[in-house]
């Protein structure tokens, strides 16, 4: 096959876990897969040029894309969500014409922001990859051509926990993401502040800028900023001896998300408590491989419990990782991906 994938960039979550791995797999199987990466980035601009002329870069970078695809005769494209964030969907028609078959990878609500364009998007593509099983419900509606693949991650870069240095230390809770999402850590504060009465932690957040933090009452909490690195993301984690996954219960928003941070947890070896809220209930068997904190009490009872008991956080870290590397890894669910795109190319030559 003749993949060509529209990147959203390498610092945007959907494309580093969702697309970049992929293709080194579609490589290594003798497919040409061709990596077209959004420049600037789909969601940043340059400040040395200005917001306005960054657009207009990201733009004719994107044209060049197309001629290009055009050029190699690609079999079939695969779009991160959607090409620009904006209503409009002429490239996407075009990529359609031009390689004849159209794949949507969606792993938010993004059809939220801009409900008219995605009605379009979605029945103009041939498939689309929903990261569970609620976007899945939202597609079908509109394209019954859909099948999920879980946001996953490569389990070959993520070596279980050591977890020799925990012993007689303080227990370390964590939080990773973008500086922007901090707002969520609002929903485990009370509880965050409860344990703290009771017991010695430290509350580790990996994120770029904390700044934003300041607007959440963690009074008598023990805040660590670990400042977030890509190239370094995965030992970040390593450090830490339990996860912490808030959502809001009522944001729309937040029942189409694919988990992500919680399956970083969890193919470290790390147990996480989540909010029981879209795909994270389905992700974690409550008591067995995690635990679901409803209230506020439950942030407090469950984290307290895996903090006081290390042999307890080494089991349900140990589950967490087995449901990580049978159900969320690159390497169960690329095989599935490849077919599909195999089955799409075939149907459409015959």
């Amino acid at each position: 096959m003749k993949i060509v994938m529209l990147s959203s960039g390498d610092r945007v979550p959907s494309s580093r876990f969702r697309m970049l791995p992929y293709i080194r797999h579609f490589r290594a199987n003798g497919h040409r897969c061709t990596l077209a990466s959004s420049i600037p980035q789909k969601y940043e601009w340059f400040p040395q040029i200005g917001f306005r002329l960054s657009q207009r870069l990201k733009r004719l970078i994107r044209y060049l894309h197309w001629y290009q695809s055009r050029f190699r005769a690609d079999d079939i494209v695969v779009i991160d969500r959607e090409v620009f964030d904006s209503p409009c969907t002429k490239l996407e028609e075009r990529f359609r014409k031009s390689t004849q078959r159209l794949v949507l990878d969606l792993d938010d609500a993004v059809f939220l922001r801009y409900p008219e364009k995605f009605e379009k998007l979605a029945r103009l593509a041939d498939l689309i990859i929903c990261g569970n099983a609620f976007i899945e419900e939202w597609s079908t509606e509109r394209n019954p051509s859909t099948m999920i693949i879980p946001t996953c991650v490569e389990m070959a870069q993520y070596p279980a926990k050591d977890w020799s240095d925990a012993e007689g230390r303080v227990p370390r809770l964590g939080w990773i993401g973008t500086s922007g999402n901090l707002r969520y850590l609002e929903v485990a504060a009370v509880g965050l502040r409860q344990l703290a009465q009771k017991m010695d932690f430290e509350l580790h957040v990996i994120v770029p800028e904390i700044e934003p933090l300041s607007e959440i009452n963690l009074e008598g909490v023990k805040v660590q900023h670990v400042p977030w690195q890509k190239e370094i993301e995965v030992d970040q984690l390593r450090q830490l001896d339990v996860g912490i996954m808030p959502l809001f219960a009522t944001e729309d928003w937040d029942r189409y998300k694919c988990g992500l941070k919680l399956i970083q947890y969890m193919a470290a070896g790390i147990p996480a408590v989540a909010a029981p809220v879209g795909v994270n209930a389905s992700i974690i068997n409550h008591g067995q491989n995690g635990f679901l904190a409803e209230s506020d009490e439950d942030w407090a009872a469950y984290l307290g419990t895996l903090a006081s008991d290390l042999t307890l956080r080494k089991s349900i870290g140990n589950a967490a990782r087995e449901t990580a590397v049978a159900r969320y890894s690159i390497e169960a669910n690329y095989p599935r991906y490849e077919m599909a795109l195999q089955k799409l190319v075939s149907s459409s030559r015959s």
